[in-house]
């Protein structure tokens, strides 16, 4: 995948891939996502042992830069709208009816609802409630070299089924890339 240049829900540019080490892609829902907002809490909780690791963290959202806008400052890696989902079908993240009926992803909702009623505290924010293009979006995770070879890659069959941070750096490791002990 030859380097492109993106802008961030901030206008800030982002190169995909990164120039060193691997990119980790993250293609979540939309905006108001509960399932995505306990995701991206624990990304953004343990970012500095992901980026320790080697690896550049980069979220894509199929929702308009506007619902995602001012969350932004609350996850320390980019967020980028992509509501045409131009990324998506490119990489090939699907959606399913099966996203919201798999009841890991049922509890997993039921979870990120009730937290992001505490949203305006900053320890327990996420990326906030907006409309969305769909309820049915799949995630997916990429782990890109710095050349853009795809070095892993992990399409959802549920809107819960997506790396944790300690697969990611299992994965990144056992790829030779830096791991956290």
């Amino acid at each position: 995948m030859p380097t492109r240049r993106l802008q961030d829900i901030n206008d800030q540019p982002v190169d995909v891939p990164a120039a060193t080490g691997r990119t980790h892609l993250q293609f979540r829902r939309f905006a108001a996502c509960p399932i995505c907002h306990l995701h991206l809490r624990s990304f953004a909780n343990r970012h500095q042992e992901v980026a320790d690791s080697g690896i550049t963290e980069v979220v894509f959202f199929h929702s308009a830069a506007d619902a995602l806008r001012g969350y932004q400052s609350l996850l320390p890696f980019a967020v980028i709208a992509d509501p045409d989902r131009v990324q998506y079908r490119e990489f090939g993240v699907e959606k399913s009816l099966g996203a919201i009926t798999h009841p890991r992803a049922l509890w997993a909702a039921v979870r990120g609802s009730a937290a992001m009623l505490h949203r305006n505290d900053p320890e327990r924010a996420g990326v906030g409630f907006g409309d969305g293009t769909t309820h049915l979006g799949l995630p997916a995770d990429f782990l890109l070299d710095a050349d853009g070879t795809v070095a892993a890659v992990h399409y959802g069959r549920h809107a819960d089924d997506q790396w944790s941070v300690d697969q990611l750096i299992d994965i990144n490791r056992s790829l030779g890339g830096k791991g956290t002990q």
